[in-house]
């Protein structure tokens, strides 16, 4: 069995997510489901998300459409509170640096934009579909690995513009004092959040209820911590009415 909730962990989140993962742990063996009693976060994405013992895990919704869908089980979608977003739903944000006069993404057609991988919604299918209806991509692009690595390389002058998850700059902005050089420009239209999964085959309605509880079950500071609000059914044609870039792009 293995079990993970790598996407939005850091080292000040770490803690809260283990007692996340307890109460969940404890949710499913009352649903009769087996769960690991430790996550696995640094066991690489793909391994987790392809797991045939997968417990529970949470992807990004472009490789859940494009490679996932037809293998996994999806769980529910994670409530985040995003400003802006309904329930489930996030966007991504634009950041520039805080000294950069430019006021509208169109100016931003010669910059070099940075992005965490090119197969992130939020990082780079997002921005794509944002940048595609204002009639250009960026040319001079360059692979920053995460979203917190984006964030630091716009604000160290190493890029120009970077499109990051909403709850990651939420993130940022509490805890990377770097944030403090950054502001949003512009906000993506959204779309369904980062959804848990778990293995084909196994007991949707039994693990969205584990998982509603335990949500139910967090103490306060850890609500605030992880900023979770609940669990939220959205369909996988959701998900997969989402536009990605074409090959290439």
């Amino acid at each position: 069995m293995i079990a993970s909730l790598m996407m939005y962990l850091r080292p000040e989140t770490a803690e809260a997510h283990g007692r996340y993962w307890a109460l969940i742990s404890e949710e499913l063996a009352a649903r009769g489901i087996a769960a690991p009693e430790t996550l696995n976060n640094k066991a690489e994405e793909f391994t987790v998300w392809k797991a045939p013992d997968l417990t529970l895990s949470q992807t990004c919704g472009m490789p859940y459409r494009l490679w996932l869908h037809d293998h996994v089980t999806l769980i529910g979608t994670p409530d985040f509170a995003v400003a802006g977003c309904p329930p489930g739903y996030y966007n991504s944000v634009f950041v520039i640096r805080a000294d950069d006069p430019r006021e509208t993404i169109s100016e931003f057609r010669a910059a070099r934009f940075t992005y965490n991988q090119s197969f992130s919604q939020s990082g780079y299918a997002a921005a794509y579909t944002h940048c595609s209806a204002e009639g250009f991509w960026f040319k001079d692009r360059s692979q920053s690995h995460g979203h917190r690595n984006s964030a630091q390389t716009v604000a160290d002058g190493r890029a120009d513009i970077a499109a990051l998850d909403a709850v990651s700059w939420r993130l940022i902005q509490r805890y990377d004092p770097f944030a403090s050089h950054l502001r949003v420009l512009e906000r993506t239209t959204p779309t369904p959040g980062l959804p848990y999964i778990a293995a084909a085959g196994a007991n949707r309605i039994a693990t969205f209820a584990a998982v509603s509880q335990a949500i139910a079950r967090l103490m306060p500071e850890d609500i605030e911590t992880l900023g979770i609000r609940g669990l939220v059914d959205i369909p996988s044609a959701a998900y997969l009415a989402v536009p990605s870039p074409p090959i290439g792009a």
